[in-house]
């Protein structure tokens, strides 16, 4: 008996492939081709190229990409390494202390945005590895002597509440603190910044908020730096509120925030991201038979089906069984039964008389998604009712990731 999954995976590679049987046996496995069935992440480079092109076309601003997430999915240190070259990209922001400072390990030199929270405590830390916290509250004075000690400036953002709730200071009380700011020897504004609600008929008196709060200071000399607000969404919405750089984040990986944005010619977006497992188990199941806890797929005739060893804990939403595909050998076959933590189960074709063996085998390669239509993150999501942020952010961080160069 094998001890691990992995020794399991080490002796079926050097094992010679098994036979079909001559005669008529059930379940029926097919020939297993290829040990890797662990599901792993392909990450396009040419696309992501292709991507940062269609934004810079669209805002001809440059571009501060978020990296978030581990880069929506792609491997937050893959994606940097792929866009650091472009010249279009005038650097990254991520949420995570622990992804700024990945960034500066791996070598990453184009400035890094901490848009999430941090402890004053690190700051001497953040600011060694020349990453750019976001401020809005008063730290001035942390600052001053993070500055003395490093013999330096921090350079910063400051992020504005206009309307969003989250994070930010409240626009009313924006102006102190960023003078405050600018008038500190230790202090360069490289950036102010803002969130849109995405509520349309919020988002104009938002843009008035900023624009009056900085157009104000600017008219005082306060220097505030690249002023940002445009996310992936608002690339679409409001090309008036792209002012100094915008910030998209999904776009970036080619994938529309929103499904109506896909018809309106804006942006060709073409998704560099794809999720693909190899198919581990073949059999026919016989009428009345059934598949997936609680019995949810029960079969009222032959069947065939094809077990991935893909589930929710790799980031492929539960409710994907209720109307998902996956696409193998260029036909999709629907996602059936349940999707557990590490498998899934797709009906790939009518049994019956002869046992005749099915289209798919084992070790063939299951795409949950990637670029080509029918097959695009969004195009599951809206079959099974899911979220297409769902499908890229909730990719396991353990696997494998293959960035695939032109």
């Amino acid at each position: 008996m094998f001890s691990s999954r992995r020794e399991f995976l080490k002796a079926a590679s050097v094992a010679p492939a098994l036979a079909l049987p001559q005669k008529s046996a059930r379940p029926r496995v097919a020939t297993v081709r290829d040990s890797s069935f662990d599901p792993w992440v392909e990450v396009d480079a040419a696309k992501l190229h292709h991507n940062i092109a269609e934004i810079h076309r669209r805002a001809n601003r440059p571009i501060l990409a978020v990296i978030k997430n581990n880069g929506y999915g792609c491997g937050v240190v893959h994606v940097a390494r792929v866009l650091e070259p472009v010249e279009d990209v005038a650097g990254f922001a991520v949420v995570k202390l622990h992804e700024a400072m990945t960034l500066r390990d791996a070598g990453i030199t184009k400035p890094v945005l901490l848009m999430g929270p941090f402890d004053t405590r690190e700051l001497p830390g953040i600011v060694a590895r020349r990453i750019m916290p976001m401020v809005y509250t008063p730290v001035g004075d942390a600052i001053d002597r993070v500055a003395a000690s490093a013999k330096r400036r921090v350079t910063l953002m400051v992020c504005v509440d206009t309307g969003i709730g989250r994070v930010g200071v409240p626009f009313r009380k924006a102006a102190p603190l960023i003078r405050d700011l600018a008038s500190r020897k230790s202090v360069e504004i490289a950036g102010t910044m803002m969130t849109f609600t995405e509520d349309p008929e919020f988002d104009p008196e938002q843009l008035r908020r900023f624009e009056s709060l900085t157009g104000e200071l600017q008219r005082d000399g306060v220097k505030l730096g690249r002023r940002h607000a445009a996310s992936s969404f608002t690339l679409f919405q409001h090309p008036d509120a792209f002012l100094d750089m915008v910030r998209p984040g999904m776009a970036v990986y080619g994938v529309y925030s929103e499904d109506a944005f896909r018809k309106t010619g804006v942006m060709n977006l073409q998704p560099a991201v794809s999720l693909k497992v190899r198919v581990a188990y073949v059999k026919m199941l016989e009428a009345g038979d059934s598949a997936g806890y609680e019995r949810a797929y029960k079969t009222d005739r032959p069947v065939w089906i094809a077990t991935l060893p893909v589930g929710h804990a790799d980031g492929l939403p539960r409710n994907a069984a209720k109307g998902g595909r996956v696409r193998i050998g260029g036909a999709m076959y629907p996602i059936v039964a349940s999707v557990s933590a590490s498998h899934s189960i797709v009906e790939i074709g009518p049994g019956g008389p002869g046992d005749v063996v099915p289209r798919v085998s084992i070790g063939d390669v299951a795409t949950i998604f990637d670029a080509q239509p029918g097959s695009r993150p969004e195009d599951l999501a809206a079959s099974c009712s899911s979220s297409v942020y769902d499908l890229t952010m909730h990719l396991h961080a353990d696997l494998p990731r293959r960035v695939m160069q032109p």
